[in-house]
């Protein structure tokens, strides 16, 4: 009779290597294929616990499908009006089609890498040599053009990664910019120039503002000199008008006439507080006879 427990470890052993043998895991961050009697299959096989057959028939092929960061070298390109530029450029990029990536790069993903840098390097320089330097380097914010430029690159690396080497390039864009030491100095003294020309634009126009300003001022310091004046005029017609009238009737009436200029003398004379010493019958002072006051000698009053 066969020992119980030799024959429990035999199974055991058993259950471990057919589940070995004939299943296979694929984590979340990994992309795979299988290839049986070394011809890939056309699948590809993603997350979870898949079949396959032992080997040699079968064999797992996996790669990791998270994305992989790659930046370029800082090298001289040159702009479409013959300016150079120093550029760097990044990418991310994953493994979307296992087999083709596994055919283009049997060293895996170090040789992966030194394609791409060659696949940017060529759409750089193309894309760069199709823009003028005012886009990449401008006082003017709204001629930079690094968000069309950027998708012009990428546009040109991913179409050909992913048709000829089954990788997604997920973004590119531009992280550096420089200027080769030859051209520094001039890039400097243009973009000076540039700023000169901006100040002399806000200056002229402040200048015509200012003009603008003064022009309305003067008007409107005309309209109130002229309101003014038109009422100053109104107002000298109607004293005109009511002195003529006066004089008329002063006209027709001498007495009244000589009668209010006296009195008019006496209240000119009789604003202070004054001691005169005067005559009753000389004028203005003659009015005084006229009333019911007991007569006095000349003196004091």
């Amino acid at each position: 009779m066969r020992n119980p427990v030799t024959f429990v470890v035999g199974l055991v052993i058993l259950v471990i290597f057919g589940s070995i043998s004939f299943f296979f895991q694929v984590r979340q961050n990994e992309v795979a294929f299988l290839t049986t009697f070394g011809k890939a299959s056309d699948e590809v096989i993603k997350a979870g616990l898949h079949f396959k057959a032992p080997w040699p028939i079968q064999k797992v092929h996996r790669f990791d499908a998270r994305v992989h960061n790659f930046e370029g070298k800082f090298e001289e390109t040159q702009t479409q009006d013959g300016r150079n530029l120093m550029v760097l450029v990044y990418a991310g990029w994953r493994v979307v089609e296992p087999q083709k990536f596994n055919r283009s790069f049997p060293g895996g993903v170090d040789d992966a890498k030194r394609n791409l840098e060659s696949l940017v390097r060529s759409a750089k320089n193309a894309t760069v040599g199709q823009h003028p330097f005012s886009h990449f380097i401008n006082t003017d914010p709204a001629q930079l053009k690094f968000d069309a430029i950027e998708q012009e690159m990428l546009a040109q690396v991913a179409a050909t990664a992913k048709e000829k080497f089954g990788m997604e390039v997920k973004f590119l864009g531009i992280k550096r910019l420089g200027f080769p030491e030859s051209v520094t100095q001039k890039v400097f003294d243009r973009m000076k120039e540039e700023r000169q020309r901006l100040v002399k634009q806000f200056e002229g126009e402040g200048d015509r503002e200012a003009t603008k300003i003064r022009s309305a001022a003067d008007l409107k310091r005309s309209e109130l000199l002229a309101e003014a004046e038109k009422e100053a005029t109104r107002l000298r017609g109607e004293a005109e008008a009511k002195a003529a009238d006066s004089f008329r009737t002063l006209e027709k009436n001498p007495e009244l006439a000589v009668f209010l200029q006296k009195l008019a003398s006496m209240e000119a004379v009789s604003k202070e507080r004054t001691t005169l010493i005067l005559d009753q019958n000389t004028p203005p002072f003659d009015l005084l006879r006229g009333t019911n006051a007991p007569a006095r000698p000349a003196g004091k009053h």
